[in-house]
């Protein structure tokens, strides 16, 4: 998020424009900062457990399968910018195909413990999810990454090989280091500044420029507006500071020079059009017109991680499972089936 204001102040012409087709601030909900008052698609649970000497609960949702269960489980890693909720087609599909689905919010995000003080680490939400799963009974599972979960799911394919049955990549952020790349570091406490001028239409913005190249549908709204509305609660310091601590967190913790040590069958799912590259608004212009191109780093990840299928959907960008849905679900499904078969 701290890019969205960064994106916005660069795009302040396109930001008037979608300001007069936005909804009114008065009409943006605000929720609470644990995303009280936005209803999920299924019952959300909540795991109980204490880290780094706190006691936290992560919110979930484990959904039965809907037709013939097929023993298979996925769980669902949602990104930065989205929630367990964003996956709600993506559900809909796995379970009526047979599969249990597992959707988390990780700490710091969403309906789950936004602590104060938190040592985010991608190896720390890795151990959270493992040991949600252990909780709920599951010894294998597909881990499905979207955006900044996809850097977590390679994490937690990497720390729990013996539990990442399949590894699948969905536009994940982290398939290039940015700081080594020549990405000026951002503090904490500049993320959290830009944190707090967050809104509806600096998120749109952004979105609208990285995730779905100029094209805009209504649905895309609630998504918006399910990220804006904690920043319009009355928990909006509590959502800024996590946020901060986790942009930190993916910009100082790449897990891209390990690909190579990847085990698991891995299935990448690529829009083309994404240009998402986290920091890239406060680049030398020559760095940031060379980063988040997502066609050349899918392919050099594709050509790194040992047992790797590479699927593009060239007119697509960062959210392929939310801009054609069928599409998608048709590739996810065909991948994942494709691993029964070995």
């Amino acid at each position: 998020m701290p890019q969205h204001l960064a994106a916005a102040l660069l795009l302040a012409p396109a930001i008037a424009i979608l300001a007069s087709a936005a909804p009114a601030v008065a009409d943006t909900p605000a929720y609470g900062p644990r995303l009280e008052g936005f209803d999920y698609p299924y019952p959300v649970e909540r795991f109980a457990f204490s880290s780094q000497g706190q006691k936290l609960e992560m919110a979930f949702m484990d959904i039965a399968p809907a037709g013939q269960a097929n023993g298979r489980t996925v769980v669902l890693l949602h990104g930065k910018n989205f929630c367990g909720a964003t996956w709600e087609a993506t559900i809909k599909t796995l379970t009526t195909s047979g599969y249990r689905v597992i959707a988390p919010d990780q700490i710091g995000f969403c309906k789950s413990s936004k602590p104060e003080r938190y040592q985010f680490s991608f190896n720390q939400l890795a151990a959270n999810t493992q040991a949600l799963l252990k909780a709920r009974g599951v010894g294998k599972a597909v881990i499905v990454g979207h955006s900044m979960g996809g850097m977590l799911a390679a994490r937690f394919a990497l720390a729990y090989p013996e539990t990442t049955e399949q590894l699948v990549l969905v536009n994940p952020i982290g398939l290039e280091d940015w700081q080594a790349e020549g990405v000026p570091y951002a503090t904490v406490d500049q993320n959290y500044a830009n944190e707090l001028k967050t809104s509806f239409e600096s998120i749109k913005a952004y979105q609208m420029r990285f995730y779905y190249h100029g094209n805009w549908k209504p649905e895309y709204d609630r998504w918006v507006n399910m990220l804006a509305g904690m920043y319009r609660g009355p928990g909006q310091q509590q959502v800024a500071w996590s946020q901060a601590l986790t942009t930190d967190m993916l910009f100082t913790q790449p897990v891209v020079h390990e690909f190579g040590r990847i085990k698991a069958p891995t299935l990448l799912l690529i829009g083309g059009l994404d240009r998402t590259a986290p920091g890239a608004s406060r680049a030398p212009q020559e760095v940031a017109e060379r980063l988040g191109n997502y066609p050349a780093l899918a392919r050099r990840a594709a050509e790194t991680i040992p047992d790797a299928t590479l699927v593009e959907f060239p007119d697509l960008g960062h959210s392929p499972q939310v801009e054609a849905p069928d599409r998608f679900h048709a590739a996810l499904l065909k991948g994942l089936a494709a691993l029964t078969r070995r």
